[in-house]
């Protein structure tokens, strides 16, 4: 059963007050009816003497009006006049109004620290969080702030040490290339260019996955249906056989990281399945792309090792003609930093399914 608020804790502060007030009023009022009540009734005349007999009495003046009276637990209790129920109407609403405001004014920091927390995934050089609210909030958001910045120095600092490595092995290798072209044996000659040749691939791919984890892209509104056209047309020209199906609306997204994301699953679709089919799927929540191939797939166990950068499977794909293992790494980082999220399934009628979701946010 859907519940009639969210499980969050403004919701449980709210109706935690409110169940309080509500228990005090309820208290008060079973007070008040004790108060109004007329427990002791006067005792009538008695039924056997008749009007005759009866003593004279004086007149007595017309009774003036009484309030309403209701019969609980055989007591005649009267009804609290008017009033009594407008003060507590307005003392209900007003203090209803004060648990709502404080169960907000508690609750919104946390809710900030959530939300920042969510962020930090998607990108890691966000505003940090204003410290404001009670002290403990402060201290969370201050100590939230000092993590996100050591994070990002740390990943800063990773990939200036990985990418002078890879950028300074590239003079050494220009070298063994100059060297090698004066060998005499063409059949030695030939392997060593093989390796080099794969030697310069996996630098060039290491320093693009660590250009492409320390991006920085500003959000733009991207025409998705216009892009995928474009890099279908463009494989479709150099002979490879892509086929589009479906359209999208403009979606806020970092352009260059989500055309990076799809470069990466179309040539590895075309690289291990000989095709790619891709659909796309757009509703109000968000957009879904799936790019799929008739490849030999990939065993169940091996689904999210494949994201690993570096990591080939050997089984299900031919070294000689795959890459370094960076594509799928590059790729779901290109997706994470577009709000997105990307998985791999294998399709039951053969193949390889590569879904894209991103968020409409």
């Amino acid at each position: 059963m859907k519940r009639l608020l969210p499980d969050t804790i403004f919701s449980r502060l709210f109706l935690l007050v409110l169940a309080a007030i509500m228990i005090s009023h309820l208290m008060t009022f079973v007070l008040l009816l004790g108060v109004y009540g007329d427990r002791h009734r006067p005792p009538g005349p008695p039924a056997d003497i008749s009007a005759a007999d009866s003593p004279q009495r004086p007149q007595r003046p017309p009774t003036p009006y009484r309030r309403p009276t209701i019969e609980i637990a055989g007591h005649s209790v009267r009804t609290p006049p008017p009033a009594f129920w407008i003060g507590l109407v307005s003392q209900l609403v007003a203090l209803s109004l004060a648990a709502w405001l404080g169960a907000r004014m508690l609750a919104r920091p946390i809710q900030k620290l959530g939300q920042a927390a969510a962020e930090l995934g998607v990108d890691l050089n966000r505003p940090p969080i204003t410290e404001t609210g009670t002290a403990e909030a402060r201290q969370a958001a201050r100590v939230f702030n000092r993590m996100q910045q050591r994070i990002r120095l740390n990943v800063e600092e990773r990939g200036r040490f990985l990418a002078a490595v890879s950028h300074d092995l590239r003079t050494p290798l220009t070298r063994m290339k100059l060297r090698v072209e004066r060998m005499q044996d063409d059949a030695l000659r030939d392997k060593l260019k093989e390796d080099m040749a794969e030697m310069a691939a996996m630098l060039n791919a290491t320093l693009s996955y660590l250009r492409d984890e320390a991006s920085n892209e500003a959000w733009q509104m991207m025409d998705v249906t216009a892009l995928l056209e474009s890099m279908a047309e463009d494989e479709t020209d150099a002979g490879h056989d892509v086929s589009l199906s479906g359209a999208a609306r403009p979606l806020l997204t970092r352009p260059l990281a989500l055309r990076r994301c799809l470069s990466n699953l179309l040539q590895n679709a075309l690289r291990y399945g000989q095709c790619a089919r891709i659909a796309v799927s757009d509703n109000a929540q968000g957009l879904q792309i799936e790019v799929r191939d008739q490849g030999p797939g990939i065993p169940e166990d091996k689904m999210e090792t494949v994201f690993e950068p570096f990591v080939r499977l050997e089984d299900s794909r031919n070294r000689a003609t795959g890459g370094v293992g960076l594509g799928l790494a590059i790729a779901r980082e290109a997706a994470s930093q577009c709000g997105g999220t990307l998985s791999l399934e294998n399709a039951a009628t053969g193949g390889l399914i590569a879904r894209l979701v991103l968020r409409r946010a």
